[in-house]
């Protein structure tokens, strides 16, 4: 399986999660060789890696935003 897409952590969380969705839908539809069907798997595990970081990176910002706004009080 020639691999021209962008690297996984290339790509937008929203591109990420759309591959990811239409990655599994072929693997539950099932008519895969072997092969084709590992490389899809090892495909949707990197983009759910991405998309994971991208949540964890917008969790971190909005923690970020949640402590910065809250001022100490005396």
């Amino acid at each position: 399986m020639s691999d021209a897409r962008p690297d996984p952590q290339d790509l937008s969380y929203e591109d990420a999660r759309e591959e990811l969705v239409e990655v599994v839908r072929t693997l539950e539809q099932g008519g895969t060789t072997l092969e084709e069907s590992l490389a899809l798997w090892e495909r949707g595990e990197a983009l759910a890696q991405a998309c994971e970081a991208w949540l964890n990176g917008a969790r971190k910002r909005l923690d970020a935003v949640i402590e910065g706004s809250q001022e100490p009080t005396d």
